[in-house]
């Protein structure tokens, strides 16, 4: 397939369409896609996969194109997938991520591409696992990962990428913020942003509630001490600690081949949500095929609850 060579020899332009060939919904492209993911795949694997994540506002996008500038500069290829929410009222999406990276996006070293949510939870989109795949094929060597930003449950990025990068606001509750389950657990590292100006010692204090609050999880399956940090994506102070943190965590989960089990669970944990997704769309498009879909809705209406119409299916 001359598209998948392309992507291949690095060419972005030719990236670029073949993320738009994967997110494509026309039946027509279902089996090219397919061709062109199994074409890429064995030139995939090499990269380290990065999920930066927070709620809106923290300072994402600052904080990957100031984090980008730095590996850069450093030789690295780096590509950024950005999740963009889509509106439940019209279907559409902004996609405006690209624009507030000016600079990083006219890095040659560098690759942006904004991809709408289409609905799907989790902070990412229903393409992004084959997204990184093709990224990872075309030579880039950091992959990162921005979800939408809905806060304490996106934590489906945590099971597309090696390192889980958590950002956070001072001065939001610190204290409950630290204890509450679900997203937090499963941060590598916490960055508390903004430690500029008048915000630097509310961020210091943040840090400190923090990683007092670490201490009530339970520890890590891969035996990884999450870490707190502090960062100022304008001022470019702390960005390098962030960096050097996720190399050695790369390099210990490497060595303890935590990385590439780690991997393989991740690939069990999509097959079982694609078989799951698979058999609930060809139930409910026989239910709207058969005519039941409305009987069921009339039942629903008559005072039968959700779970006792489905079970009898």
């Amino acid at each position: 397939m001359e598209l998948a060579q392309q992507i291949i020899d690095g060419n972005p332009t030719a990236l670029g369409q073949g993320i738009t060939l994967l997110e494509s919904t026309l039946p027509e492209h279902e089996e090219q896609s397919q061709e062109l993911l199994s074409e890429c795949l064995p030139h995939s694997g090499k990269s380290i996969r990065i999920g930066v994540t927070g709620v809106p506002g923290v300072g994402k996008s600052t904080f990957i194109e100031s984090f980008g500038k730095l590996l850069t500069s450093q030789g690295k290829k780096v590509a950024v997938l950005a999740i963009d929410p889509t509106s439940e009222r019209t279907h559409g999406s902004i996609l405006g991520d690209k624009s507030r990276m000016h600079e990083l996006a006219a890095d040659e070293n560098a690759f942006i591409r904004p991809s709408p949510s289409g609905g799907t939870l989790g902070g990412v989109a229903n393409k992004t696992r084959e997204s990184i795949i093709l990224c990872e094929a075309a030579g880039f060597d950091i992959i990162l990962i921005e979800t939408v930003g809905v806060g304490q449950s996106e934590t489906s990025v945590s099971n597309l990428v090696d390192f889980f990068l958590l950002l956070m606001l001072a001065g939001a509750g610190d204290e409950l913020q630290g204890i509450k389950r679900g997203i937090m657990e499963l941060a590598d590292v916490l960055i508390i942003t903004k430690a500029d100006g008048d915000n630097t010692v509310k961020v210091k204090n943040a840090a400190m509630e923090y990683k007092r609050s670490l201490h009530l999880f339970p520890a890590m399956e891969n035996g990884w001490t999450p870490q707190v940090s502090t960062c100022s994506a304008l001022e470019n102070k702390g960005i390098d600690k962030v960096w050097n943190t996720i190399t050695t965590y790369d390099s210990q989960m490497s060595a303890s081949g935590w990385k590439n089990e780690n991997r393989e669970k991740q690939n069990i944990y999509w097959l079982h949500l694609a078989i799951k997704e698979e058999l609930g769309n060809k139930q409910y498009n026989s239910l709207v095929a058969e005519g039941k879909l409305k009987d069921l809705e009339y039942e629903l209406t008559k005072g039968k609850t959700i779970y006792q119409l489905l079970s009898s299916y």
